[in-house]
């Protein structure tokens, strides 16, 4: 199993970097390829929360009970957070078995490194735009243009 080794982010004029560097494992860039996927994501990230989850989740895989204690949140608080990154495709969660017969849940991080720049939105943005797709915005967002306008 992988173990995150550091947590790197920098920021720049350009673009804004953040890498999870694990041990044997080749990260591969996200393909942020759509505004959903790249709001999907970028939202994941956003929350301080969901960052302590992804700290948390660094040294490898949690059962979500001993993560909730970590964390000092409700066990639903947590799912809520887990399902977040989990459709932004940064962690895994897995059910097994325990020796008495008792479903396990374990989250894990995903490999990932989140690249932004200002091509990969104008690029995502069009994508959608071509495709007509309307971006997903998570809850509590509208999407009106005619505030956005001033109409």
């Amino acid at each position: 199993m992988p173990s995150l080794r550091r947590w790197r982010c920098q920021l720049t004029a350009g673009s804004f970097i953040c890498k999870f560097l694990l041990t044997g494992v080749e990260l591969t860039e996200s393909k942020l390829t759509s505004e959903s996927e790249l709001l999907a994501v970028l939202t994941a990230v956003a929350n301080p929360q969901r960052m302590r989850v992804l700290a948390e989740l660094s040294d490898g895989r949690v059962h979500v009970s001993e993560l909730a204690r970590r964390l000092g949140i409700s066990r639903p608080l947590l799912y809520m957070h887990l399902d977040r990154l989990e459709k932004a495709g940064l962690v895994t969660g897995h059910l097994e078995l325990s020796t008495d017969g008792k479903a396990m849940k374990y989250f894990e991080l995903a490999p990932f490194e989140l690249t932004l720049t200002a091509a990969t939105i104008t690029n995502a943005v069009r994508a959608s735009q071509a495709s007509g797709d309307e971006p997903i915005l998570p809850a509590g967002e509208q999407s009106s243009h005619s505030e956005e306008d001033g109409r």
